[in-house]
């Protein structure tokens, strides 16, 4: 890769001066900046990063200004960088009294000459010299502002300021970009918030474990989710589902199927009942919604499980001899027809057994062609699981999806975990 060789301090700033500057690697200097630029999720990071760029490369000394779109605000001074470290807090101070004003209207994305920091800060063995400023504009809108000087000049060479504004327009698209990915991640977790239980997870009398986390940062809500609820009688009924697809509209079968899950049990709609009345509703949605839905009842310490598994990896139990066999049959999506009439199977958990439901980001998790559930490896952990609490068994569960593949999980991993305690074990509390 060519390398864009910084003008000598004391250079005349003639023509000649500028194609000094920019005949050595212009070109690539821009691709280099927007592939480094491109995909910072953090505006603030950008502008470090255009510093660096710039700095000893074209300039002795960078400065980066942010600006919201409240305009009555001040713009912010996000970074500086110096050539020399020793320089950057006395560069800052300067900048922060006498702070550029926003280039003319006549003039938007222009590099313009402005006057050098005030009391000889940034200066390169007390010599001043050419300061630029250039505001960063993208769509017609400035998000900034970027100011360069370079110590031993009268001015800056034209070759030079047309570098500096292609530049200028690339930290812009840059730092656009990471504002809406952050605008992005904020309503995401809003959303997230809204969507899933605020309360404890923890049922009382059993050992109660949840794992639950979405692939990538900031990614829109709405992909896996979970649930549990205490009814008025004692009962407990629990979810674990997965929408098919991801964004906004996902997010809105998510946000709707753990309301209306919650409020069919409270109105007395059995397991394969309240799925039948969800399974129209995400029809309507044009959605499809995997799930498995289930009821907990305690008796002279049994728990009866009713359990209906609609689309979704099976539901697994291992007893107190480790032996795993699937707690439920396999039943069609929700949402694929609307006619579809749900049936529940149950089981019963003995102290000592261990009630398991993930979603497809652990059975699917692929390393090459294979998936993490072949050949039953997610049944064959989980029977090497015995004599670990449902904490533990959660934790080596997902430890052992993520040493899987060397890349990060690309899907929601989430996954519950329900343990009856033997009998010589205290009972988890509520």
């Amino acid at each position: 890769r060519p390398v864009v060789r910084p003008l000598p301090a004391g250079a005349a700033p003639g023509a000649d001066a500028g194609r000094e500057w920019t005949d050595n690697g212009a070109l690539s200097f821009l691709a280099e900046a927007s592939d480094l630029l491109a995909g910072h999720t953090d505006e603030d990071k950008v502008a470090s990063l255009a510093g660096q760029l710039v700095v000893p490369r074209f300039a002795d000394w960078c400065a980066v200004w942010l600006r919201d779109d409240d305009r009555s605000r001040l713009p912010r001074l996000a970074r500086v960088w110096h050539a020399h470290e020793s320089h950057i807090e006395e560069l800052r101070a300067a900048l922060l009294q006498d702070p550029p004003p926003a280039a003319p209207r006549t003039l938007p994305g222009r590099a313009v000459a402005c006057p050098w920091p005030s009391a000889g800060a940034a200066r390169d063995g007390r010599t001043p010299g050419a300061a630029v400023r250039c505001d960063l504009v993208v769509g017609g809108r400035s998000v900034g502002t970027l100011m360069i000087g370079r110590a031993g000049l009268a001015r800056l060479p034209d070759e030079v300021l047309g570098l500096i504004e292609d530049f200028a327009r690339r930290v812009a698209l840059a730092v656009l970009s990471a504002r809406r990915y952050a605008l992005q991640a904020n309503i995401s977790r809003i959303l997230q918030r809204g969507l899933l239980p605020r309360e404890e997870v923890a049922v009382p009398g059993l050992d109660t474990a949840l794992v639950y986390e979405p692939a990538g940062e900031g990614t829109w809500a709405g992909g896996d989710f979970y649930d549990l609820l205490r009814l008025p009688d004692g009962r407990w009924r629990f979810a674990l589902g997965d929408v098919c697809g991801s964004g906004p509209e996902a997010a809105v079968v998510t946000g709707l199927a753990r309301p209306v899950l919650r409020l069919l049990a409270r109105e007395g709609y059995s397991v394969p009942e309240t799925l039948d009345r969800l399974n129209r509703e995400v029809g309507e949605q044009a959605r499809f919604l995997s799930v498995v839905y289930g009821e907990l009842a305690f008796r002279d310490g049994l728990v009866d499980c009713t359990l209906t598994c609609a689309g979704h990896p099976l539901p697994l139990v291992r007893d107190a001899s480790g032996t795993v066999r699937p707690a439920a049959r396999p039943q069609l999506l929700l949402g694929v027809e609307q006619e579809t009439a749900y049936e529940s199977q149950s089981c019963t958990l003995h102290p000592g057994d261990t009630l398991l439901c993930v979603t497809d980001g652990v059975t699917e998790r692929r390393r090459g062609r294979q998936l993490f559930d072949d050949g039953d490896g997610l049944a064959a952990l989980f029977a090497d699981c015995a004599g670990l609490d449902a904490t533990g068994t959660a934790e080596r569960l997902r430890r052992a999806v993520y040493a899987f593949a060397p890349e990060l999980p690309a899907d929601d991993l989430a996954m519950l975990v329900l343990r009856s305690p033997a009998p010589d074990e205290a009972p988890a509390s509520g």
